[in-house]
């Protein structure tokens, strides 16, 4: 068995790379080309946090495993540990046989981030140069990255509670991207700039809406990536009813997106509001934005395609290069 380091999968795979794949993900997951049963949750009320067990199988990229997240909120408060730790296994699809363990930490941050960049690819208005990230944690720099990979971006709006976070973000994310040019702003309230920025990321575990809907400025582009359960909400109903929605996978979405249950419960929209798959746009299935003052949303409660595709890209370039550690159990 190939065991493979954070280290190992940042150097094996660009972000660049990553979201070619992801987007490959969906696409293969929309057409019925992949396989990924609803992740199955097993929450640790004692200790505020949630494990999750993500299976799936994408064919087309020889990824067949499984990744196991845990999302630890009191963490950073308590241990002086990140909230996020997971690892992935992933099996030959050929023979069954366990073939690589990696660090899914980092790779779940890059594929989070992947997913965001394929989306704004795909959604954000092509002149789009700032940038709004809410939540400076562990899924934050992949965010900015990912954006930056496919839109000029000259400023970088960051907003935490926690100040430290939003102070180092910018190291945090040249450290990543060494040849970020962007201007990395921390900012200590996101409603004064937020009117004014074209692409919004949000990655918090909030349980109520980060900002008003009155502030959502027409034509910007939202990747909503926290709020995974469904009591969970970043995004106001309100601009969730405004916005065109798309979603990584609609049964998810529907079962575990707060940001969509809240507003299907209250009546504020139904579920032909959410009929549109990432996958779907990117196999010409469905429309991307069709006008420049269209708000679009996309909302991820995550995948484990995603997280499949790009280990199987790492174990493939780890043993192509040369890298990693092999073990026999």
């Amino acid at each position: 068995m190939l065991v493979l380091t954070r280290r190992d999968v940042q150097e094996l795979v660009p972000m660049s790379r990553a979201i070619e794949l992801v987007k490959q993900a969906f696409r293969d997951l929309s057409l019925g080309r992949a396989q990924s049963p609803l992740r199955t949750p097993l929450e640790v009320v004692d200790h505020n946090g949630t494990v999750l067990f993500m299976p799936a199988f994408v064919p087309s990229t020889g990824g067949l495993g499984l990744k196991v997240v845990s999302v630890f909120t009191d963490n950073p408060r308590l241990h002086s540990k990140p909230t996020i730790h997971a690892a992935v296994l992933t099996v030959d699809p050929i023979t069954g046989e366990p073939s690589a363990l990696l660090d899914g930490t980092y790779l779940t941050a890059l594929r989070t981030g992947a997913a965001s960049g394929a989306a704004t690819d795909l959604l954000a208005r092509h002149d789009a140069e700032t940038l709004l990230i809410i939540g400076a944690g562990a899924q934050g720099p992949t965010q900015a990255w990912a954006v930056l990979t496919v839109r000029p971006i000259r400023k970088v709006y960051v907003y935490d509670r926690n100040r430290e976070a939003a102070a180092t973000f910018g190291d945090r994310l040249r450290q990543l991207m060494p040849d970020c040019s962007a201007e990395v702003i921390p900012i200590e309230d996101p409603l004064t700039v937020l009117p004014r920025v074209d692409v919004i990321c949000t990655a918090t575990t909030a349980r109520e809406p980060l900002f008003p809907d009155k502030l959502v400025p027409a034509g910007v582009h939202i990747n909503a990536i926290g709020a995974f359960t469904p009591e969970m909400q970043e995004i106001p109903p309100e601009t969730v009813a405004r916005a065109y929605v798309v979603v990584d996978a609609l049964s998810a979405a529907l079962a575990e997106a707060g940001d969509l249950i809240k507003p299907l419960r209250a009546g504020l929209i139904d579920e032909e509001h959410i009929r549109t798959e990432l996958g779907q746009i990117v196999a010409g299935e469905r429309p991307g934005r069709t006008s420049p003052e269209q708000i679009t949303l996309f909302k991820s409660v995550g995948n484990a395609v995603q997280d499949l595709a790009v280990a199987a890209e790492a174990v493939s370039q780890a043993v192509a290069r040369g890298r990693g550690l092999t073990i026999s159990l």
